[in-house]
């Protein structure tokens, strides 16, 4: 048997974390069996679809490399892949189901159904049309009655099914709730639509999260009135703000694209997000998506619910940044750079400086302000115990430092660094007393991403020789 998963999202906006990992789950149990991962996109509730949200779904699983086997946009043996388009089909099969008893027509209206349920006091709606006999119901929908299609539960006692996750669970029939299975539009509700879709695309696994536990026999009852064969379920555990909200866009929580857009690589989100309810059984938390095709399994899913820890998440960025090749961390980081400078700088040696040192991209804009234009600092910055400097000591340096930077015509970190290190032993300083006040001179800040000559060589001469003008100025 071929393993087939899929990620059937809502086009409603943009990928909540929680939606990824599901997808990154779904992915993975594909992929860790050479199995098949399908796109599926449910756009049935067109009250929630949003314009564009189809490309941001299309353009994040490809931006994270969880290219998928069948889809809208490629086609595949189980097509078509969005659910508005195969409207003609769930009817269908709703009417089958009313045939083989497992659903009925009602005539009821929304306001009469709303009006008869409590949910805090789990009173259900009873739908007195369950009780017609088939002859006057189908009389009434040949007549042209409005009427939608509800699931027919007659069963007593308890439904038990297994979970890869939670085990097996047992849930009382008597607490499901004859829910609509097609509306009067002829749009099918969620739960319809998802079983018919995974059993005709032959789908094995089915992801979602554990609120879905109770609706499980609900669906397991379709499937037997149709004599088909139910998933396997994987129930996951929400991602959780704290210990008592679930992470959500609605509430102000970010989205991948949020995420993105402040500066994470994509590759370490979802390296993060996979630790989010799964233990890889070791201490490895770096894992690149090849590595976890070959490491993950289900059984190693959690109950738990997991928090997204934002610090954990940025620190695990940070690793990632650092492992880049040079060149690309200089090609990611040049839209930044773009939109924090005007002046001209060395941007490639500002590159390599700041690699070792951001965490985020966003990083960049906030620890390099200095560089487009020098702060307006006191002269009490000059003052550090540790380096035994202060301002009379600062304003000697920086004359001595001056004559030499000026006088040197190989404007390299390796040759400005030597240059005052030479000053400072032949003036009988300790190399701090030189480089320190040089370092505060060029940024006008306490600590910045790269020492004195560093940003010398960020800055270029001219620039340099003026900022130690405008120090000396200060120390006059």
């Amino acid at each position: 048997m071929t393993v087939r998963t899929r990620f059937a999202p809502s086009p409603t906006g943009y990928m909540h974390i929680g939606n990824l990992r599901t997808a990154l789950y779904e992915y993975l149990i594909a992929k860790s069996q050479n199995g098949d991962f399908v796109l599926r996109i449910e756009d049935t509730d067109q009250k929630r679809y949003v314009e564009g949200a189809t490309d941001i779904i299309y353009h994040t699983l490809k931006q994270v490399g969880m290219n998928w086997d069948e889809g809208p946009d490629i086609g595949g043996a189980y097509g078509p892949y969005v659910q508005s388009e195969r409207k003609s089909l769930y009817a269908e099969y709703a009417h089958k189901l009313v045939e083989l008893g497992g659903a009925h027509y009602c005539f009821c209206s929304k306001d009469d159904a709303d009006e008869q349920k409590d949910e805090e006091a789990n009173i259900k709606f009873e739908d007195p049309c369950k009780f017609l006999s088939p002859e006057e119901a189908r009389k009434r929908v040949a007549a042209g009655e409005p009427y939608v299609i509800r699931q027919t539960i007659n069963k007593k006692g308890t439904s038990v099914f297994k979970d890869m996750v939670y085990g097996e669970i047992e849930i009382d029939y008597d607490e499901l709730d004859e829910g609509v299975l097609l509306k009067s539009d002829g749009f099918p509700t969620y739960n319809f639509a998802n079983v018919v879709d995974d059993h005709l695309m032959k789908i094995t696994h089915v992801v979602r999260g554990n609120e879905y536990i109770s609706s499980t026999p609900k669906y397991n009852l379709i499937y037997e009135a149709f004599g088909w064969e139910p998933p396997v379920y994987v129930h996951v555990p929400p991602v959780m703000k704290d210990a008592q909200h679930k992470l959500s866009k609605r509430n102000g929580d970010a989205s991948f694209q949020d995420l993105i857009a402040k500066g994470y690589l994509p590759e370490a989100i979802l390296n993060y997000i996979v630790l989010l309810g799964w233990n890889p059984g070791t201490e490895q938390e770096i894992f690149s998506l090849q590595e976890l095709k070959q490491v993950f399994s289900m059984e190693r899913l959690g109950k738990s619910p997991a928090i997204f820890d934002i610090a954990k998440l940025t620190w695990m960025n940070g690793c990632y940044i650092r492992a880049l090749a040079p060149e690309k961390f200089h090609q990611l980081a040049l839209p930044y750079y773009e939109k924090c400078f005007t002046c001209r700088l060395n941007l490639e040696f500002l590159s390599s400086v700041l690699q070792p040192r951001v965490e985020t991209l966003a990083d960049i804009c906030q620890q390099t302000d200095f560089l487009e234009k020098l702060p307006d600092y006191d002269v009490t910055l000059f003052q550090n115990k540790k380096m035994k400097t202060d301002e009379t000591v600062a304003k000697h340096s920086l004359e001595l430092a001056g004559r030499v930077l000026s006088a040197e015509t190989s404007w390299t970190n390796e040759s400005l660094f030597a240059a005052l290190k030479d000053l400072a032993e032949k003036e009988g300083l300790k190399n701090g007393q030189v480089l320190y006040p040089v370092r505060i001179a060029l940024s006008g800040k306490e600590t910045t991403p790269g020492g004195a000559t560093e940003l010398a060589v960020v800055l270029g001469k001219e620039e340099t020789l003026n900022r130690i003008k405008q120090a000396l100025a200060k120390l006059a």
